[in-house]
């Protein structure tokens, strides 16, 4: 099926997982506005991101002196211990040897090459090519490389059987009033109800989908009721990066009095993770579920429940799959960059208004 809703970019998912893998510096080998808006998002949690601003008479002649040049410089201003060079569609189509260049630059001790375009299908390629280079680089043994690659071609099928992925064409929706939500779920408590909430988020997104379950425990504190609380929060998988997301998320919930009552995996881990929760739901009693982050990689559920997610692309597909209300945290990504706690999000600031927390 040719898929007409605009789809996230495999350079741009090469970038944060460079990231990811605390690389000090990304140069993007193409035109200075490819991938503008995800290397200033960047630039904020840590990592230099820079261009070789290709231009029309690149396209004939090439740039490989111009990526040197670049490279060059980069070690100059910066002195970087680790430099990804990703590719870009300009570059990629005119076959520059970027691995020549890197070693024309004498710096191929610290810098390696993403070899990547805008045409290479999902975005996971993006990352899973990050990490192959990674792993042939020696920032990550083969065991790592095989789980990430699998949670990340996994994620694509998520996408493709119940996400924005799954029709032709998915309409945006900001879903549900967050006032009505918010209502809701404080009612339930009101009523002495037992809510699940599970945290299904990925990666520095989960610094703001906890606020989402951190709001609720605190209302339930005021008016009753109970939570159970499920997180993927494993501080022992992943990448150090992302083990240290989870490690600074829990420290916010015990400082809050917060406790979890089950690990789902890691936050890299979300396509599998949201399955885990609702197995470890199964023969639990409760009367409403909220799922937080990425809610389309939890099992059909049959409960009354409620969904936020990052996507307003998501809203359509997840009331198709038997959702109450579902409702989007829009400015997720440009929140969360270069924070150490959680953050505040929409849902969670409208039920701590109401509740008075």
């Amino acid at each position: 099926m040719n898929i007409l809703t605009p789809r996230p970019n495999p350079i741009v998912a090469a970038l944060y997982t460079l990231r990811d893998l605390d690389v000090d510096v990304a140069v993007l080998h193409g035109p200075s506005g490819c991938g503008f808006r995800a290397a200033r998002l960047l630039e904020e949690d840590g990592m230099k991101v820079v261009t070789t601003s290709m231009s029309e008479e690149d396209l004939i002649f090439g740039a490989s002196d111009k990526l040197i040049e670049v490279l060059k410089e980069v070690d100059d201003l910066f002195s970087p211990n680790l430099i990804g060079v990703v590719g870009s569609c300009v570059s990629m189509i005119i076959g520059e040897n970027v691995k020549k260049a890197i070693i024309d630059s004498g710096l191929s001790d610290k810098a390696f090459f993403i070899e990547i375009h805008g045409c290479m299908g999902a975005n996971t390629r993006g990352a899973i090519e990050t990490l192959k280079a990674a792993r042939d680089f020696g920032l990550i043994d083969e065991r790592e490389f095989k789980r990430q690659e699998k949670m990340l071609l996994l994620a694509t099928e998520v996408e493709l059987n119940r996400g924005m992925a799954k029709l032709k064409y998915t309409r945006p929706s900001r879903g549900a009033d967050l006032k009505t939500v918010a209502e809701y779920i404080i009612n339930q408590l009101k009523e002495n109800k037992k809510i699940a909430v599970i945290l299904n988020a990925k990666k520095e997104t989960a610094y703001l989908f906890a606020d989402i379950p951190l709001a609720i425990n605190l209302a339930s504190k005021k008016y009753g009721g109970s939570v159970i609380n499920i997180a993927n929060l494993s501080t022992d998988i992943g990448l150090s990066r992302i083990r240290r997301y989870a490690k600074d998320i829990i420290n916010d919930f015990e400082s809050n009095g917060i406790s979890i009552d089950y690990i789902s995996g890691g936050v890299d881990e979300y396509p599998i993770s949201g399955k885990k929760a609702i197995e470890y739901l199964e023969n639990k009693e409760f009367d409403l579920l909220v799922a937080v982050g990425i809610p389309q990689a939890l099992p059909t559920i049959k409960k009354d429940s409620i969904a936020v997610t990052n996507g307003p692309r998501e809203v359509h597909p997840l009331e198709d799959a038997g959702y109450k209300y579902v409702t989007v945290e829009i400015a997720s990504h440009s929140t969360v960059m270069g924070t150490r706690e959680i953050v505040l999000s929409e849902l969670g600031e409208v039920i701590r208004n109401i509740a008075g927390t």
